[in-house]
């Protein structure tokens, strides 16, 4: 079977709705570069076509839409190469072609001329999220589970989060990009990731209500489809609890700090009886300190940045972190190895090398 199956339903007066899903399931549809391209590939078939007037995407199976991209392969590619790694072997490789195709994907359903709905029910993860904020109509059920938790494998949060973690009210971004803290509908709902919450048993209903829309043309057919998702939602987020929200307050007094090692220091001192912030400083604790330093440079440069630089700088600093070996020690103990014990490159943040991190920002020639 394909790595994505495409559909094409027709619905009452011949416009069709586009149906892309992310067809691995064992693996939680985990984005590989097969996927990318054939997604890029389709989209942009998808909207030049007339015909059709909504693109749907979804994952396989019941537990996710996509919790993450393939950072394995990732890992065997860069464990054969010579080091130090130099740049024009990290510029002309699988790194570069993974990274460069999936940020173009992104952008493409950032940028996407038609109404693009994607349905993110329960895992959406790190190269999950870079699909799913882009979209038009984003949808979260009961059951999702959302974080960028790249700081427990030496990494960032990259796929656009330099755009989409500075949008989030108060710095509630740069919390979940250190702490790679697991959030819900709710939360996602308060951030701006996500449009919709909805019941996940609704999604049949969903899809058939969808073929018998009377489809216009573009501009129209995004309030068509909002009016038929509202319809399907009914408040529904007030049932579930926003720790983000609940925890604004404190988070901010967390991040009162100019620097990260106060900012580090400040989460991993914090005194509390909350089950949600007790596991985001555990992540924190856990995670690279390097990544923290790299982290907080990121999301304080990109500020004012537009969508596309964004991509630009995540793309320059995505090939440095594939120059070191941080990420690759931290793939190895996480997903490969399984110990979960990576052995950092610094056990404290206050020992973090200012001038390594410098490099990180560094444009590769």
């Amino acid at each position: 079977m394909s790595d994505v199956i495409f559909t094409e339903l027709s619905s009452t007066n011949n416009k069709k709705i586009a149906i892309a899903e992310l067809n691995a399931p064992k693996s939680l549809n985990a984005l590989n570069l097969s996927m990318i391209k054939l997604l890029t590939q389709q989209l942009t078939s998808w909207q030049e076509d007339d015909s059709i007037a909504v693109v749907i995407l979804q994952g396989a199976g019941e537990k996710a839409f996509c919790a993450g991209g393939d950072v394995v392969s990732l890992y065997h590619y860069l464990n054969e190469l010579v080091t130090p790694i130099d740049d024009q072997v990290i510029k002309t490789g699988f790194a570069h072609d993974f990274f460069g195709q999936e940020y173009v994907l992104d952008q493409l359903i950032h940028n996407f001329s038609k109404p693009i709905m994607i349905w993110g029910d329960g895992y959406v993860m790190g190269g999950g999220v870079g699909l799913f904020a882009g979209a038009s109509h984003r949808i979260t059920t009961e059951r999702t589970l959302m974080a960028m938790p790249e700081i427990t494998i030496g990494l960032y949060p990259d796929v656009g989060s330099s755009w989409f973690l500075n949008k989030t009210p108060g710095e509630l971004g740069l919390f979940l990009g250190i702490t790679g803290a697991v959030f819900n509908a709710a939360d996602a709902k308060y951030i701006g990731l996500s449009d919709y919450t909805i019941d996940s048993l609704s999604k049949k209903d969903i899809f058939d209500h969808l073929l018998t829309v009377d489809w216009q043309d573009n501009n129209k057919n995004y309030q068509l489809l909002d009016q038929t998702l509202l319809g399907f939602s009914n408040d529904f987020e007030h049932h579930l609890h926003s720790e983000l929200k609940a925890n604004e307050v404190g988070i901010a007094k967390l991040l009162a700090f100019d620097n990260i090692v106060d900012i580090h220091t400040a989460i991993l001192n914090v005194k509390t009886e909350n089950k949600w912030l007790t596991q985001a400083k555990n992540k924190l604790q856990a995670g690279s300190p390097l990544s923290a330093c790299i982290i907080y440079r990121q999301l304080q440069t990109t500020k004012t940045l537009s969508l596309s630089e964004c991509f630009a700088s995540e793309l320059n600093l995505i090939l440095r972190c594939c120059q070191y070996s941080e990420a690759c020690e931290g793939v190895r103990a996480l997903l490969v190895d399984k110990d979960k014990n990576p052995n950092w490159s610094f056990a404290n943040i206050s020992d973090v090398d200012s001038k390594l991190v410098d490099w990180f920002f560094s444009p590769i020639n």
